[in-house]
């Protein structure tokens, strides 16, 4: 079987540059950073006090806050820009074979403020196991790519990719493979974290992961600076709608990506948990999607 061609039909993003492509692309342009001291909580006491939070999501754009409170915000942000893809692909769901629409996506650490949040309750508590029906739904990371599902009736593929950093690349490319091969005709994929909590932070700051810029939070990411001294926890998501081209050929759709191909990421934790020195031997930073 000869394999089909990919596009990119439809992005969403929820980001703390702008929760549009347009707003994202012009704040990324103009050298803006996400970064800035922590307002979520007070982090006068960590070792790091800044990161890169989502500001001014309205999460009753796209539910109503009874459904809303049944979900982490990672799920909340993972809905909305989904729902948002879908738009600017201007796919027509009724006309879709919807057992050949699927999901996968991505979150590397999941539902944390959930799992912080009911542990902290239940060691504040007087040991009765007082705890939400909705604590494992919320926390777990496949709940997203469950909720997408759900929410646009499809009924193919659905499942999470964890690779740490990597996670979201690698949804994409499993997503790239079931059209390429036949399998779908169209797939959400990408990923969502809301890790801007103080488990996260903590965390990743007794690692010596994090950068401790406080004095200038603005220029803290420097991936490639001689000297950086860690990365910025940050939050958001991105989803993109992949179609068989022929497909969204016929419908006269416009795409923004053509002839997707796949490459496996790595976060070459193989070589070190947080070190961003490269493995000899792993292919991981020389491989890409083009």
């Amino acid at each position: 079987m000869s394999q089909r061609r990919v596009v990119i039909t439809g992005i969403g993003l929820i980001t703390p540059l702008g929760h549009t492509v347009d707003d994202l692309w012009t704040n990324l342009i103009n050298g803006k950073s996400g970064a800035d001291y922590i307002t979520r909580f007070d982090a006068e006491k960590f070792k790091t006090k800044f990161a890169c939070e989502v500001k001014g999501f309205d999460v009753e754009k796209y539910m109503d806050k009874k459904e809303a409170r049944k979900m982490d915000v990672f799920t909340q942000y993972a809905l909305a820009c989904s729902s948002d893809a879908i738009q600017m692909s201007g796919l027509d769901l009724t006309k879709l074979d919807l057992t050949r629409c699927g999901v996968i996506w991505a979150s590397g650490i999941g539902g944390i403020k959930t799992l912080q949040d009911e542990i902290s309750d239940f060691v504040k508590s007087d040991g009765n196991p007082r705890f939400s029906p909705f604590f494992i739904p919320k926390m777990i990371s496949d709940i997203a790519a469950g909720s997408i599902s759900i929410k646009f009736g499809f009924r193919g593929i659905n499942y999470s990719t964890v690779s740490a950093c990597a996670s979201s690349s690698n949804s994409i490319g499993a997503a790239f493979e079931q059209i390429a091969w036949g399998r779908h005709d169209v797939m959400i994929c990408g990923g969502s974290e809301a890790s801007v909590v103080e488990a996260a932070l903590g965390g990743f700051s007794s690692m010596k992961a994090l950068s401790e810029r406080n004095d200038d939070p603005q220029t803290a990411s420097r991936p490639f600076d001689k000297d950086r001294d860690g990365f910025v926890l940050g939050e958001g998501a991105a989803g993109f709608i992949l179609e068989e081209h022929e497909m969204a050929k016929k419908t006269w759709r416009s795409y923004y990506c053509r002839n997707c191909w796949r490459r496996l990421f790595c976060g070459c934790l193989s070589y070190h948990s947080t070190s961003s020195r490269r493995r000899r031997g792993c292919s991981g930073y020389e491989k890409c999607y083009c």
